[in-house]
């Protein structure tokens, strides 16, 4: 999210948080799957209307959440009317996405492992096709963990985000690598022992040697924000950070995730979700704080994801170092940017208000590129501040002129889209085939157990 946006959206909540008691606030900060927990938490206290902040299959997915829950009367507002696009999503929507499903899908105990970031459409589309259940960057490791547990000869579909496919198997190589050479610098060996007890209880190196063998990762799909962290930008990682260390999201390209894992292995870097990067930089910072002695600790860390997250990071280092009262800690955050990726402010040179005399950014304008200084997804930055406000206004104004006016119309562009509403695939309805696979990781999520009607489907 915009940064503004995300200043303005966390005072809000704290304000929220502070007077509401019990109540679910009425602003959430959350991820794609939990928006629409929140949302429907809000509806049961009484909101009349939702605005979901994201991309379309976002607030698609807080629709669907919602109607299954009774609020399906109650609308959900995107911030703008033109398309909030997904580079990954729609690489879901090719036809050559079908066509993968079909055909690697006919070997038998095949499981489709769907990330959540796609539209109700994909989900319903591939769910017709093959036994298709939805995952998290969080979540997708113990899910395809869990699946080949339960059904040894599974055959693991993996889409549509390319390079975390393929990030998945690099993990299971480097984990077999790491207990086949005893260890690294004294790290202990990922030996089935360590398997059983850090990573799944029901496997060990035999097993995740089969399960490596069985991925299929459709080949055809990535971020365009997360395919800026490649060759070069991996290569100046590698010559001027070793002293770093290193996150990586699970959608960025394989040679700034084979960093990250190098790395992870001897605890100096993290690859995962969001959360899991956010997690490992607190606890870090964590440790430092709470040493002892007068010693200065610098800590360096490289992000390797969405810039946008840098708001939630600043956020947890200033509450851990008011927490623990230290000022013996010095934090840095650096995007790994090519070097001609800057500019100089007017106040280069002489005595800046903010003490910045440099910025990210290309003199030229907003360039979202490796040489433009910045890693940021031009649709989600299509939600700022000034659209929130007009469509809060747009909501207040229809209201008062009960549902009449010309609000009305303009709102219903604001709409999510509403692709598959009364079609049936294979006379089924398609909103129950996209939202299955939701609810099957839910269950999964809950039982910590693929659902047995989904065994069965792929077992079949």
């Amino acid at each position: 999210m915009d940064v503004e946006l995300q200043g303005v959206l966390t005072s809000v909540l704290k304000d929220q948080q502070k007077s509401s008691g019990n109540k679910q606030p009425m602003v959430a900060i959350a991820d794609s799957l939990a928006m629409g927990d929140d949302a429907v938490k809000m509806c049961q206290e009484g909101a009349k209307a939702i605005a979901c902040l994201g991309v379309d299959f976002m607030s698609e997915s807080v629709a669907t959440i919602m109607a299954r829950n009774g609020f399906g009367h109650i609308p959900v507002y995107r911030l703008d009317a033109a398309p909030i696009g997904c580079s990954l999503a729609e690489s879901a929507e090719r036809e050559s996405y079908r066509a993968w499903l079909e055909t690697a899908g006919k070997d038998e105990s095949a499981l489709h492992v769907v990330y959540i970031n796609t539209s109700l459409e994909t989900k319903a589309v591939s769910n017709s096709i093959v036994p298709t259940i939805t995952c998290t960057s969080s979540n997708v490791l113990q899910t395809i963990l869990q699946a080949s547990s339960q059904i040894p000869d599974i055959k693991i579909m993996y889409g549509p985000d390319t390079y975390m496919g393929n990030n998945l198997i690099t993990m299971l190589d480097a984990i077999l690598k790491h207990g086949e050479g005893g260890g690294a610098d004294g790290e202990e060996p990922w030996d089935n022992v360590r398997i059983a007890r850090d990573l799944h209880p029901g496997h060990n190196t035999a097993s995740l040697r089969k399960l490596r063998d069985s991925i299929d990762v459709y080949p055809a799909g990535n971020c365009v924000v997360h395919h800026m962290f490649g060759a070069e930008v991996s290569a100046a990682v590698r010559r001027n950070y070793d002293d770093a260390y290193v996150s990586a999201h699970l959608e960025v390209p394989g040679e700034m995730f084979e960093i990250a894992m190098e790395k992870s292995l001897a605890g100096k870097g993290v690859v995962g979700s969001t959360a899991d990067i956010l997690k490992f930089i607190s606890q870090k910072v964590t440790e430092a704080a709470e040493k002892d002695g007068a010693e200065l600790h610098r800590l360096k860390f490289i992000l390797g994801t969405e810039a946008g997250m840098v708001t939630s990071i600043v956020k947890s280092v200033r509450d851990i170092l008011e927490r623990t009262g230290s000022d013996r800690v010095e934090c840095e955050i650096v995007f790994p940017v090519a070097s001609d990726a800057f500019m100089t402010t007017d106040e280069a040179g002489s005595q800046s208000t903010d003490g910045l005399a440099i910025v990210p950014g290309v003199g030229g304008g907003e360039g979202c590129s490796t040489a433009g200084g910045c890693a940021t997804c031009p649709f989600m930055k299509m939600n700022d501040l000034d659209s929130l406000i007009d469509v809060i206004d747009m909501v207040g104004a229809n209201q008062k002129q009960g549902g009449a006016g010309d609000e009305a119309k303009i709102l219903n562009e604001f709409l999510p889209p509403n692709r598959i509403e009364g079609r049936t695939i294979n006379g089924v309805s398609a909103v129950d085939l996209g939202s299955q696979p939701i609810l099957y990781m839910r269950q999964f999520m809950k039982e910590k157990s693929i659902p047995e009607e989904l065994v069965q489907r792929i077992t079949a």
